[in-house]
């Protein structure tokens, strides 16, 4: 589990690639000082497992469906990609839940200053995501732990600070850029203990969801 707080940008020094399977091998610093074979490392938001090591270096496998469902497939030699290790279990809590499973790929249409801010909109390659997508909600976009601003008709913007910029990889993306999208968990729960419960109680193969026969039959109108 991750808390989105980008630790630190590596850069991919290698590639090996197999089809739809990649090795990434990628340099770092801060998070090699105690790194460990097996450990879990986010890469732009895609829990990866650290296969080999290095002074100053990891590698990394991504499977066929982490290439098909992330924009790792797009990475170039020397590009610059957001780490950070797993959460320790006696640290802050300073973003939130991120499991480092992605939902999905958005674009970024537009990025516009506000201020000290930066505001970037964002369309999902898979509009379904908008059911977990919030104004004022949590988000991860290339690992990054980041609050939605507002919802629109098929995109979303978030808007990031200064520090943030600096220390992460949307320092270099433009419109036309992808990012990798975590959707809150939570939501994701909810919903499928609400779906789960409907689908049980009617004997359904493919879950109801939540209208006012749900909520009658379970008390709340």
């Amino acid at each position: 589990m991750f808390t989105g707080l980008v630790e630190e940008m590596g850069i991919l020094r290698g590639i090996t690639r197999n089809s739809e399977a990649m090795v990434l091998h990628i340099t770092a610093s801060t998070i090699m000082s105690d790194l460990k074979i097996g450990d879990s490392v986010s890469v732009n938001g895609v829990c990866l497992t650290a296969t080999s090591l290095d002074a100053n270096s990891f590698a990394a496998d991504v499977m066929p469906e982490t290439f098909r469902k992330s924009n790792l497939r797009d990475l170039q030699i020397g590009n610059k990609v957001n780490l950070e290790r797993a959460m320790i279990a006696n640290g802050r809590f300073g973003g939130h839940i991120v499991q480092g499973h992605v939902d999905g790929i958005g674009r970024i249409q537009h990025v516009t200053r506000n201020q000290n801010a930066v505001v970037y909109e964002i369309t999902p390659a898979n509009q379904e995501v908008f059911k977990y997508i919030i104004p004022k909600g949590s988000i991860t976009l290339d690992g990054i732990s980041l609050t939605v601003v507002q919802v629109k008709e098929g995109t979303f913007e978030v808007s990031v600070i200064p520090h943030t910029l600096e220390q992460t990889v949307l320092n270099h993306k433009r419109a036309g850029d992808t990012v990798n999208i975590e959707c809150d968990v939570l939501g994701k729960y909810v919903e499928h203990l609400l779906n789960y419960g409907s689908s049980r109680q009617q004997g359904d193969a493919k879950p109801k969801g939540i209208n006012m026969e749900y909520l009658a039959q379970n008390g709340f109108a």
